[in-house]
């Protein structure tokens, strides 16, 4: 299993200097089977550079899963260059989201007032696949699914390949009960072994006091439920739009310090975008 990361920052992209090292594209992520397969996880505007890297030809088909439908989780989505490809096939996971189907956002997401260009005029295949089951299969990699807690819903998702799982929870909030979210328990069942879990942990301590609520996490709750669940990696994702990569390396420090001191082998990095893993 391939892993790479298109971008990791939260609710908007940011530029700057003090962004370079970890990126201020928002969520999208690219994992690769030995199957042959392509799986995307969201269309934030790091999907607008990953489209740029995928090969065009008769044989290109990409699969295509949304943890939710926040505007930072799908504003890459028109400017996914293979979509004006006839020779592309693009397979889109049908979820729900308040109410309304991943084809209905896009449907909404492009087109006037907010875009020029619909749908319609795309030139890929597009095929929308209704996604009912909580474990399926894309190739060689078998996916189960997990409602998050968050503000509208939304899943997060286990990747197993081989024996190896990769886990990614964003927008996941541990310490407080959105309606159809599960518990904190049930979340380090799900995460149980994983060779690598990203997890949203966009507050510290003391941002979170006064955005309880708002669908993220803090770093020290997500660290704590990595240990509870024996993960091997724990990857800090949906970085905070100001938080600057001085800020999110001190962030990262604190919890190989707390992990150290409680003699555990687990390693803990921010997740930058361009950064990739083979399991």
């Amino acid at each position: 299993m391939y892993i790479k990361c298109w971008g990791s920052r939260g609710s908007i992209a940011v530029a700057g200097e003090e962004y370079n090292r970890y990126g201020g594209e928002t969520t999208c992520i690219q994992i690769g089977s030995q199957s042959g397969d392509i799986v995307i996880i969201d269309a934030g505007t790091g999907l607008r550079r990953l489209g740029l890297s995928l090969p065009v030809n008769k044989s290109s088909h990409y699969n295509m899963l949304f943890t939710h439908s926040h505007w930072d989780h799908v504003s890459g989505f028109p400017f996914f260059k293979p979509l004006q490809d006839h020779s592309v096939t693009l397979t889109i996971y049908n979820s729900r989201f308040d109410s309304l189907s991943v084809k209905e956002i896009i449907a909404n997401v492009m087109s006037p007032p907010f875009f020029p260009i619909t749908m319609k005029e795309m030139q890929a295949k597009v095929i929308y696949q209704e996604d009912n089951h909580s474990i399926f299969s894309i190739g060689s990699l078998e996916i189960t699914t997990i409602p998050l807690s968050h503000p509208g819903g939304g899943f997060g998702y286990k990747f197993s390949e081989n024996g190896k799982v990769f886990v990614f929870l964003t927008d996941n909030e541990l310490t407080y009960p959105h309606s159809g979210g599960k518990s904190i328990q049930d979340y380090t069942e799900f995460c149980k072994n994983a060779d690598i879990l990203f997890h949203d942990m966009e507050y510290t301590p003391e941002e979170y006091l006064s955005k309880r609520g708002w669908g993220h996490s803090s770093y020290t709750d997500v660290l704590e439920l990595a240990m509870n669940a024996n993960v091997k990696q724990l990857g800090l994702f949906h970085i905070n739009q100001e938080r600057s990569d001085d800020e999110m390396d001190k962030m990262v420090a604190i919890c190989q310090d707390i992990i150290k001191k409680s003699n555990s082998t687990m390693s803990c990095f921010g997740v930058a975008c361009g950064m990739d893993f083979t399991l």
